[in-house]
């Protein structure tokens, strides 16, 4: 077992805070791993991590190693990387966002692995912030503009959006026709996993967003709710075109306000900028912007 492993197993464990999730993510058995710990904490002499029953936190100490071996990890991977032209491989965690993810994602995957084969994904399905860290993701994706300071955002896309109610809505309170009749309407509320409040509805005027928070009975937190509560007839929504596609052409939904459009919603991954970029993201993260070009990237 050599330093590099150690390092590695000491980094996992510290994000992961558990040994058992650093031997599943590392793929090697729980004993190996605590093995490679009381190595390294040998060899320093200093201890690197405080246990429990229940917790994995560093020390003092162990935060500073932690610190340096990330750094090491990272220069490591981008020296070999500069001399070797092989493909990525290896495990990668990502996090995609619900309707992304089953419209665009999704169904491509099997040429991405077909193409990186060594590659395994695993994937999650969240709307929610996600620690990267904390639940070893490597990387996200999501719509909307982000304002989380410790991520990286890299765009894959700008999808265009449209205002929309059902018929029945329209035929119960009528057809707003400019921004200011927005206000004898109301909204399903769409409830930020950021903030927990509900999100403006935004229009362009004459080349500026304006923003517009309507009253409504319902508010929602899932993307497949906010569109069945415009379909039942329950207040106007923003969302991506492609998302009601299908409810647009068999008319049960109506774009409202053509002329004062939604700005288009930016669709990014994120990832820790704390690390290096890995292969492994990095070609994920292009292919992304490959599959999104067609939606308007």
């Amino acid at each position: 077992m050599d330093r590099f492993q150690e390092m590695q197993a000491f980094v996992r464990i510290a994000e992961r805070q558990s040994f058992t999730q650093a031997s599943e993510d590392l793929q090697i058995p729980r004993a190996t791993v605590t093995n490679l710990i009381k190595r390294v904490e040998q060899r320093i002499g200093t201890r690197l991590l405080e246990r429990t029953t229940r917790t994995v936190r560093l020390t003092q100490d162990g935060e500073a190693y932690y610190r340096r071996c990330v750094r090491l990890l990272a220069d490591v991977e981008e020296a070999e990387g500069l001399f070797r032209d092989e493909a990525p491989k290896g495990l990668l965690r990502v996090n995609l966002q619900g309707t992304l993810a089953r419209n665009f994602v999704v169904p491509a995957l099997p040429a991405f692995l077909a193409r990186y084969p060594e590659l395994e994904l695993h994937i999650g399905e969240d709307d929610r912030l996600v620690d990267l860290v904390r639940e070893g993701v490597d990387c996200v994706l999501r719509a909307g503009n982000l304002q989380d300071s410790s991520m990286v955002a890299r765009r894959v896309a700008l999808l265009a959006q449209v205002t929309v109610a059902s018929p029945a809505y329209l035929a119960a309170h009528g057809e707003p026709r400019s921004v200011e009749a927005l206000a004898a309407h109301r909204a399903v509320n769409y409830i930020s996993s950021a903030t927990g409040k509900a999100v403006p509805l935004e229009f362009t005027v004459e080349g500026r967003v304006t923003t517009v928070q309507l009253g409504g009975i319902v508010s929602v937190t899932g993307a497949d709710l906010y569109t069945g509560a415009a379909v039942a007839g329950l207040g106007l929504v923003q969302v991506p075109r492609y998302r009601v596609a299908g409810e647009l052409a068999d008319g049960r939904l109506q774009v409202l306000l053509p002329g004062f459009a939604p700005p288009p919603m930016p669709v990014s991954v994120l990832y820790s900028q704390n690390r290096q970029l890995s292969s492994r993201v990095r070609v994920f993260t292009q292919w992304l912007r490959d599959i999104f070009e067609p939606a308007g990237a």
